[in-house]
């Protein structure tokens, strides 16, 4: 099969369960050839949305990985494993019947900023090693505490029994872990608890109901639509400001040069800093950083 080199641009994949999304981008990669990453890790257990970057777009996807999150997941109350998911081998089971005031007033301790130690099946790094490689070998260490953002947690359904299935929606920022969140739900109720179902909805204004499967991008690959799945930059980083620059300024833009804040702010008084899209005709020619009067480059795509 001739590989199409759809050049730059985001693609959103729907991800079974059973990949990796490492296995996702390999298999892009193969279908449109140059280069492809994604913007946060779905584990395979985990469905829903992964955003892809291609091209010179990969360079981008920090800005997307950095969008707060959506997920709906469900947890088993009462059943704890190794890797806080179904995929993981059972260390205890004990009873953890809880009813629905129960898992509001637990709740409520795990809305707006809290702390949460990253699991060992995670990617964080410790000593220069990965947790999820140190887990593998065996090894259990120790990890710090980290700020995160639970920006709306909401319980669904809850299946009654003596091992309640709790079912969940959670906006949340980039770092959280909702299997820790959910083992965290349980310990607050005097239990412990694991995933049985995760899906992600949303990252940041990008939905999973615009994504697509792998099957139908190898089809669109074959009958040559890809480029209509294809996203320009501009749009998918449209949860950061845009602004249009007159087109005197381009030229400079294009070169990454620090231009004053007041340029592309009317009325700026020099005092803020944040992300910004600059634009030409609603093309991305770079996303730039005001930091108090100066604007500077953070990434230029034009």
């Amino acid at each position: 099969m001739k590989r199409p080199g759809i050049g730059d641009g985001f693609l959103l994949v729907d991800k079974e369960q059973g990949w990796t999304s490492h296995d996702v981008v390999a298999k892009v990669r193969h279908l449109v050839g140059g280069k492809v990453g994604h913007a946060g890790t779905l584990d395979p257990m985990a469905t829903g949305l992964l955003v892809l970057g291609l091209g010179r777009s990969t360079r981008l996807l920090r800005f997307v990985q950095g969008f707060e999150k959506e997920y709906q997941a469900t947890a088993l109350f009462g059943v704890a494993t190794d890797s806080l998911d179904a995929d993981g081998a059972v260390l205890d089971r004990s009873p953890l019947p809880v009813d629905s005031a129960q898992l509001e007033a637990a709740g409520e301790r795990f809305r707006g900023s809290i702390l949460q130690i990253p699991p060992m099946v995670s990617a964080r790094k410790v000593e220069g090693k990965r947790l999820y490689e140190l887990a593998r070998a065996g090894e259990v260490v120790e990890r710090e505490a980290r700020p995160v953002e639970i920006y709306s947690l909401v319980f669904t359904d809850l299946a009654p029994s003596d091992y309640p299935e709790v079912s969940f929606d959670v906006v949340c920022s980039t770092g959280t872990y909702v299997r820790t969140l959910a083992d965290d739900l349980a310990r607050a109720l005097g239990g412990r608890a694991h995933l049985t179902r995760l899906r992600r909805v949303r990252n940041g204004t990008l939905s999973v109901s615009d994504a697509v499967t792998v099957d139908r991008i190898e089809t669109a690959v074959a009958d040559g639509s890809i480029g209509s799945l294809v996203i320009d930059p501009a749009t998918a980083l449209s949860d950061i400001p845009g602004i249009e620059v007159e087109p005197s300024y381009i030229p400079g833009i294009r070169n990454g040069v620090a231009i004053p804040a007041a340029i592309l702010l009317d009325g700026y008084d020099g005092v803020g800093e944040g992300l910004v899209r600059l634009l030409a005709d609603g093309v991305l020619l770079g996303v730039y950083r005001i930091d108090g009067a100066t604007a500077k480059p953070e990434v230029v795509t034009a």
